[in-house]
């Protein structure tokens, strides 16, 4: 698998990745032409790439610690990891708000959240337009800063490499930290 990296990964995903047990297992969620699992995969992790059509990875060199799941996350049907767990989860440029409590239990303790997509503003500029599709202002930090610690967050406009408004985040599940106690 080496030297085939379909585009190159998002500086947010390059920048946290080594926050994840080493050679510990990741999901790619609605992983696309697999650019973050190959680079993960790059890194010793065992990945696991879901999207609802595998192909272009698929045809790709393969990794000896890939598992490949193609399944339509939002039709309905049953989550395709159900009882599994992740030390790492990286999701990138896409939005399906009732997998929110779903990702969150597939995040081992001490599991690494990684996720950076589209924001409200974005329409704008480029697709996607639907707010269906859009993060709200603070949304993504608010869902998770209920569960995990988060480590960064940004949001806003960025121009590299075209105008586009996101939210990024990492953060840890950390539960034995739990909520500080009140003086």
């Amino acid at each position: 698998m080496k030297n085939h990296l379909p585009d190159k990964p998002l500086k947010w995903v390059t920048r946290f990745a080594p926050l994840i047990s080493s050679g510990g297992t990741v999901l790619d969620l609605a992983c696309g032409n697999g650019r973050h699992t190959f680079f993960l995969a790059e890194l010793d992790f065992s990945m696991t790439a879901v999207d609802r059509n595998t192909t272009a990875i698929s045809k790709a060199e393969q990794a000896d610690r890939l598992e490949l799941i193609e399944a339509d996350l939002e039709d309905g049907r049953p989550w395709p990891l159900a009882g599994r767990q992740f030390d790492g989860i990286v999701v990138t440029n896409y939005l399906h708000r009732p997998l929110f409590p779903t990702i969150l239990a597939s995040l081992r303790e001490d599991g690494v959240l990684i996720y950076e997509t589209f924001s409200l503003g974005n329409e704008e500029f480029s697709r996607p337009s639907n707010p269906d599709f859009l993060l709200k202002p603070g949304e993504l930090l608010k869902v998770c800063s209920e569960h995990l610690r988060i480590v960064a967050y940004e949001e806003g406009l960025e121009n590299d490499p075209a105008p586009a408004v996101k939210q990024r985040l990492c953060a840890v599940n950390r539960p034995h930290f739990g909520k500080p106690a009140l003086i």
